[in-house]
Parts: C-alpha cells; sequence; structure tokens
C-alpha cells in the first residue's frame, strides 16, 4: 500500500505551531497573495493565521507541504467547500518559499493531494479557480490532468486591467486514468 502523503521530495503534515511564522511571511507577499485570491490584498495577522492554522471546520483539509531533506515548511495546500453528499470540493495550493518554486514540489503535492482526495475521502469531483495570469498553476493543473471548465470573463481587475478566472476540475476516474498513464 502507498503512503497517501507522502512524495519523493515533500511529504504533507498538519501545521505546528511554529509555523505562523512563515505563514505570516507568505501573507504578506503581495504578488503571491495576487495569485490566490480575489479579495484587495490585505496582509493577514498572525492571530488570524493562527486561527485559519487551527481551523476544524468539518469540509475543510488544510496540509502543511514539507521537504522531507530537512522538515521545512514551503507551503500548503487546501481542501474546502466539500460537499460530502455530493463527494464534491474545492482545491487550493500555494509554495510559499521563492527558492522552492518552480522546482516540482506543486506537482509532487499535488499528487499526495489528489491520491488523498480520490483514494482516502472517496471525493468524486474537485474542482479549482486560476487567474488567467497565473500561468504556471495553469500549466501546472492541465499537466495533472484537470480539465478547464470555463471562464470567468474578466472577473478581476488588478493594476487597471480585466482578467479572466479558470475553472477547472477533475473526476476521480480522470485522476486513475491519469495516474496510470503517467
Amino acid at each position: 500500500m502507498n503512503q497517501l502523503l507522502n512524495g519523493k521530495n515533500i511529504y504533507l503534515t498538519g501545521f505546528h505551531e511554529d509555523d505562523v511564522y512563515l505563514l505570516t511571511k507568505w501573507g504578506r507577499n503581495e504578488k503571491l497573495q495576487r495569485l490566490l485570491d480575489a479579495l484587495p490584498y490585505k496582509p493577514k495577522s498572525e492571530d488570524e493565521l493562527k486561527k485559519w492554522m487551527d481551523g476544524d471546520e468539518q469540509n475543510t483539509y488544510r496540509l502543511a507541504i514539507r521537504l522531507k531533506d530537512s522538515g521545512r515548511l514551503i507551503g500548503y495546500a487546501e481542501l474546502d467547500g466539500i460537499l460530502w453528499a455530493q463527494r464534491v470540493g474545492g482545491l487550493s495550493i500555494l509554495i510559499g518559499e521563492d527558492e522552492c518554486q518552480g522546482k516540482g514540489y506543486g506537482k509532487e503535492a499535488m499528487e499526495c493531494v489528489l491520491a488523498y482526495a480520490f483514494g482516502e475521502l472517496n471525493l468524486h469531483r474537485l474542482q479549482l479557480t486560476v487567474f488567467s495570469y497565473n500561468t504556471r498553476a495553469i500549466r501546472l493543473y492541465e499537466s495533472l490532468g484537470f480539465t478547464k471548465e470555463g471562464s470567468f470573463r474578466e472577473f478581476l481587475q488588478r493594476d487597471g486591467e480585466r482578467h479572466d478566472m479558470h475553472l477547472y476540475g477533475m473526476l476521480s476516474h480522470e485522476w486513475n486514468k491519469h495516474r496510470k498513464e503517467g
């Protein structure tokens, strides 16, 4: 049996109390936050982040992404808005450390999260949204087998320009097929 939350270079855990330092740092990184959220940028306080880390909502799973060689926190993934009766949920990911971006850690973490969501939580569908200017994330999602299902045209205004927000989805049988082929 495969370990669900372990990849080759990363593993997924819950959050530790001292993770709030890095979460605060990432929460103050305007560039990162503008990739994640349509709301106007607003740095989050340590108290807000501690509450988010401790989140015990029954429809949400938050997972810290750590490097295997050091245990260092480099990002997080979140399964949220889960509708258990329908077996659907949302998905998001962040690699917060600049020097860890573009090295495949996000893809590896997403593979673990997808295996967990479809294999352990028994979800049928996962969906996510991504802004049209986040081309790195779009490439990642498409490489994992997500299907672009539509766009919310001119959904977001940033720096005086309008941007689309795309909806991507994946079904459990698509993940199983992609995993076997890949």
